[in-house]
């Protein structure tokens, strides 16, 4: 088994402190195999004199060159031939630019334990079946966005009773459907199964505003859950804090906030984060996060704010093994939170703009012109 198959067969998902030393040789084994078979990603080591034999201790990994995620909106970056790829995901394409990520049958096993582990430390794997309303995307056959795979894929927690989508296809587009939610919604109320909630924060505020401006207030079955994922995205100008959100969805459907999940990800980092019970994202041994300063990109420590670099092995197929996000954040000290786990959580502040992460990716695509082989 690889370093990282090891490190995603991990037995603790949070044990960080533990799985450092393996941590950093899986980080290792993937950057040596982007600079192998990968021109572009060379090139980026080269320019910046680092390559995968420089990673001998563990604080070498915040030395290593990072991509912005922008980067990923602009090219195509593939270390294995398209063949191999067992699926392509993408962003959702917010500003009408999409990440294209690949990924082989080994880099999908790596995520399969990681999934199962967290997951099931949340008690979300039941045997009891669920009505499902996916406040996202139905699938289509030209949706090829990861947050509708992984809306589709939390619907397989449970046995499906079937699901009700936020947004339906219609005439080649999206386009919001929450009058067929709140009915649904209301009919599943009165269903002895559970009902569960999955996808953006958004659409789910607005449906529970929607049904308490009508005065409608459920009870739903026991055992329901809302799980959040995907952020606010277009409308984070309409975003309220977790502890409003909370209180609506206490006051609409009787739902305390202990059944409210949220998870943390993106196409580029495809690793599952996941709150605890106190609402926190803890870091998973999957992966670290370095907070960065937005003048100098040097990291940062615990409590100040900053630029989210994430890095993580998990992934082959394409070189995403520490990208830079477009996400303002603090990283906590994990024992502050009270839920048990030690290792460090991931507080989201916002997001910064466009123009001030451009350069960073303009920098990079720079390196890949001059090696010739952007796509």
């Amino acid at each position: 088994m690889s370093y990282t198959g090891r490190l995603f067969h991990w037995k603790n998902p949070y044990d960080t402190e533990g799985t450092n030393d393996l941590f950093l040789v899986a980080v290792r084994e993937n950057c040596a195999f982007g600079y192998a078979r990968n021109a572009s990603y060379r090139a980026i080591l080269d320019a910046k004199g680092f390559s995968p034999d420089d990673l001998r201790e563990y604080e070498d990994i915040a030395r290593l060159p990072f991509l912005p995620t922008l980067l990923f909106k602009r090219h195509e970056l593939y270390s294995v031939p398209p063949r191999r790829m067992l699926i392509k995901a993408t962003s959702s394409g917010t500003g009408g630019r999409f990440s294209r990520i690949g990924f082989t049958c080994g880099d999908l096993l790596n995520g399969a334990p990681m999934v199962w582990k967290v997951v099931r430390r949340r008690r979300l794997f039941s045997p009891v079946p669920c009505h499902y309303v996916v406040f996202g995307y139905r699938p289509h056959r030209d949706n090829h966005t990861a947050v509708t795979k992984t809306a589709f894929g939390a619907t397989l927690f449970t046995p499906s009773l079937g699901r009700t989508y936020a947004l339906e296809y219609k005439n080649g587009q999206y386009v919001p459907d929450l009058e067929g939610v709140a009915a649904a919604i209301q009919k599943y109320a009165k269903s002895r199964f559970p009902l569960r909630f999955m996808g953006f924060p958004s659409y789910t505020y607005f449906a529970m505003k929607l049904l308490d401006e009508r005065g409608i207030h459920l009870t739903l079955p026991k055992h329901s859950k809302i799980m959040l994922g995907g952020g606010w995205k277009q409308f984070y100008r309409e975003a309220v804090d977790k502890e409003e959100f909370y209180a609506l969805a206490k006051k609409v459907f009787a739902v305390d906030d202990s059944d409210i999940v949220e998870f943390y990800g993106a196409v580029e980092h495809p690793i599952l984060y996941c709150d605890c019970p106190r609402h926190h994202f803890h870091v998973p041994v999957y992966s670290r996060v370095i907070i960065r300063d937005v003048n100098t990109l040097e990291p940062l420590p615990h409590g100040q704010v900053g630029l989210v670099n994430l890095i993580s092995p998990m992934v082959r197929a394409t070189p995403i093994l520490s990208v830079m996000t477009d996400d303002l954040g603090v990283l906590h000290d994990g024992r502050t939170c009270g839920c048990g786990i030690a290792s460090p959580y991931l507080e989201i502040i916002g997001r910064v703009g466009l123009k001030d992460i451009k350069t960073c990716a303009a920098g990079a695509a720079e390196l890949l012109a001059n090696a010739g082989s952007v796509r």
